[in-house]
């Protein structure tokens, strides 16, 4: 035992977790959680049957802003239960690849990067339908402050050659977390969600700064080295 966890779950841990570079605040629980629930995994299950769940659960978020907007607003409430099959199926799928060493690297992270694309496009859409007037404007401004951050992570990958979903302390479980309390104040005061929706996108404005700043510093510092190396090869 370490830390009180057992052997097969620290090997399970280890095997999930190849790929990923992890930083967010709930990142330890999280990781325990995965490492139980991908041993439970049927062996007819497959990577690509978890993205795909993944994707129904954004769907279905949609399908609640879509209900919320068209019907009422405690249809928001199956908004919630999407997130929860969004982040089971999207945080499985790869990590169930590792754990049975059938890793799909590259494919793996071009669907990845695929699904997250068209779950933020659907997500902004199903706030955009459900929004009054001005307020859809946040729900487009959402869209495009999360794409700016996929674009910096890519890029922090290129310079880094180490992919991290993660800015600082927040991940897309911390995203999903704060969305679906986002969705519960709504219900429970009607109108909320234009306020709420607006901290978010200055949430991750700041964020999106920060990591822009952080990804030029490691671009220098990579530019740097490499023009050292350089020099010192054309003294030798």
């Amino acid at each position: 035992m370490e830390n009180g966890l057992s052997k097969e779950v620290i090997e399970t841990l280890s095997l999930i977790s190849k790929g990923r570079h992890r930083t967010n605040i709930l990142k330890n629980p999280e990781q325990k959680a995965l490492s139980f629930l991908v041993r439970k995994v049927p062996s007819w299950v497959s990577s690509d049957m978890l993205t795909f769940l993944g994707l129904t659960g954004s769907i279905i978020t949609m399908s609640g802003f879509i209900l919320a907007a068209y019907i009422n607003r405690f249809w928001l409430l199956i908004g919630i239960l999407g997130f929860a099959i969004n982040w089971l199926g999207d945080s499985l799928d790869g990590r169930l690849a590792y754990y049975r060493n059938k890793p799909h690297k590259w494919y793996g992270f071009s669907l990845d990067i695929t699904i997250d694309s068209i779950t933020i496009m659907m997500i902004g859409t199903g706030y955009i339908i459900y929004a009054d007037y001005y307020e859809k404007w946040f729900g487009v401004g959402f869209v495009i402050l999360y794409f700016q951050a996929i674009i910096t992570a890519l890029l922090q990958y290129k310079v880094t050659d180490k992919y991290s979903i993660d800015t600082g302390i927040l991940g897309p479980t911390e995203a999903r977390i704060f969305i679906s309390l986002i969705l519960i104040f709504e219900i429970l005061v009607k109108g909320s969600i234009v306020y709420t929706a607006a901290v978010a996108c200055i949430i991750l404005l700041i964020v999106n700064i920060i990591s822009i700043i952080e990804l030029l510093k490691l671009a220098q510092n990579r530019d740097t080295v490499e023009n050292n190396s350089k020099l010192r090869e054309k003294q030798e």
